[in-house]
């Protein structure tokens, strides 16, 4: 299952681009024998206008045809990192052969927008950065591959 991480902003060289670069290298690395993967990100230049509703615009013409959608957002189901492991294997064992995980601006995703998605995923109650959001988004991902793998990475 192909991973495409569809994000409204700009991300500069520095420590968030870097370790979003490595965790991304290593869940291809790692998700490769588990059918999950490549893994891209997509970024949406947010200075085109329009706002929420113009981002979400945006956003539609990123996401993979017939992808499953999954956006971040703090009214989304908060998951365990096994919890997170095992719904990414649930929606590969479907047969889904595409998943967007979709990261709105400084305001967040458009409410019709965030409506229309499959599944919505929340890293807590308290709002994030957009920038931080896509680096511990994929640390999950690589983390859940190695739940997956049985590899010792998660310990808990």
């Amino acid at each position: 299952m192909r991973i495409t991480i569809c994000a409204v902003g700009r991300l500069k060289a520095g420590p968030e681009k870097t370790l979003i670069d490595d965790y991304l290298t290593r869940f291809d690395r790692t998700g490769r024998a588990l059918a999950l993967g490549p893994a891209q990100v997509i970024e949406i230049d947010e200075r085109k206008g329009g706002g929420m509703s113009g981002e979400a615009e945006l956003l539609r013409r990123a996401v993979p045809e017939g992808a499953l959608i999954c956006t971040l957002d703090e009214r989304g189901r908060t998951l365990s990192s096994p919890g997170f492991a095992k719904r990414l294997a649930g929606w590969r064992d479907d047969g889904r052969r595409d998943l967007a995980l979709l990261i709105g601006g400084a305001d967040g995703l458009d409410p019709s927008f965030r409506a229309e998605a499959d599944f919505s995923l929340s890293f807590g109650t308290m709002v994030w950065p957009h920038m931080l959001v896509r680096v511990m988004l994929t640390e999950q991902l690589y983390r859940a591959t190695n739940i997956l793998a049985g590899g010792p990475y998660h310990r808990a």
